[in-house]
This record gives C-alpha cells, structure tokens and sequence, in this order.
C-alpha cells in the first residue's frame, strides 16, 4: 500500500494552513507528526483523509486519486476532534451503529475491539456517562474496529490513565505489525519516540523531515 501526497496547498480566510505539502507513506509505518497547537497537524490529517477539501496538488491512494476516484480514503480509521459519537448510545450500540454502515465487521468483532480498549461491552452506561478517558479509548475503538489500511491518530493519548496510554501504545504497534499506515500526531515526545518510523515537524502549515 502506497499514499502519496503531492505539493498539497490550503488557504483558509486568505491564510495558508498547508503550504505545499509533499510525502510518501508505505504500510507497515508510524509516521509521527509534531509542532505546536495551530502548526496545521489536524489540518493535514484531515486534508489527506478527504475530510476537507485542498485548493491544490494531489492525494494518491494506490494510483487512486482523491476527490476524483474516491471522497475519502476508502479504508480509514481516523481520531480526531468531534469524534461524532452519539451522547444517548451505550459504547457497543455507538460501535453499532458506526459499522452499520460498511457492515464489514460482526457484533464479536465489536465486542472483541472494545476489550481491546478496556472497556466492557456489557456496560450499559450511555456515552454522555463516560470519563474522559473512557470516551477517548471508545473514539480509538471506532477507528480501528475495521481493521483499515489507514489509520490516522490526533492525539491518541489524550486523556488516558498510564495503564490507557500503554495500551494505547501497544495497539498502535499491533496495527503496524498487521500492516496499516499509521499517521500519528501527538504532543508527547515519549509517544512519538517510542512509536514512529519517521518523524516529520510542522511549523506555519509546512512540513520538514
């Protein structure tokens, strides 16, 4: 599996958020993303997943090109800001409904990711309910619960207890191990050292290896 983004651009309000942006991504990768709050992280996350759209340059998903062959990258897990989780659902009926729509994975598999997580599917409490750190583990679950070729983690750790942030840590591995591309982004030096491949910087919507 091959993502390519080629001299990608985006002007918001007559700023430039990504200016020219340009690399290769294989499987089997974390690619770690660091820069400060505003440096255009989550802009780029968003721009290369097809969530929002760029005034230039080109995403390629292997040989498939973004916003003309496909709107989004078709096998994505994403964490990012507004999860759109559902407040009223309990975390395995949130789950649920999120894989209704691909209906590519069975109620054990949602079972078994949200195990995976920590957390138990039998609760029955409602998301509005959760701990900060329950709602984060359940927003890692929803991406990774398919299985994709692309997974793309803003800030994974946010919120999690240590024994959260470990667990964290060995699942990004474990889905490295079973091939996605993984792009990373976190303010914690310890994640990204322990965690990425390749370690680019961003500063004022550029990007530097």
């Amino acid at each position: 599996m091959k993502l390519t983004v080629n001299q990608i651009r985006k002007t918001i309000r007559g700023k430039v958020i990504l200016n020219d942006i340009s690399m290769e991504l294989t499987d089997h990768r974390v690619y770690g993303f660091v820069g400060r709050n505003g440096s255009g992280k989550t802009m780029l996350f968003r721009a290369v997943s097809g969530l929002m759209r760029i005034d230039r340059g080109t995403v390629v998903y292997n040989d498939r090109v973004l916003h003309r062959d496909m709107e989004v990258l078709p096998s994505l897990g994403i964490v990012i800001e507004n999860a759109g989780l559902y407040n009223d659902l309990t975390g395995f009926k949130n789950l649920k409904k999120l894989a209704g729509y691909r209906k590519c994975i069975s109620d054990g598999e949602i079972r078994d990711t949200l195990e995976r997580v920590g957390l138990n599917p039998d609760d029955r409490r409602k998301y509005y309910k959760y701990s900060l750190g329950m709602k984060q583990r359940l927003v890692i679950a929803q991406a990774i619960m398919e299985h994709p070729d692309v997974l793309m983690l803003d800030e994974p750790t946010n919120g999690l207890d240590e024994e959260g942030i470990e667990r964290v840590r060995r699942i990004i591995l474990e889905e490295k191990e079973r091939g996605a591309i993984i792009l990373l982004a976190s303010h914690s030096r310890e994640d990204i050292e322990l965690l990425a491949d390749h370690v680019y910087t961003m500063k004022e919507g550029v990007l530097q290896l």
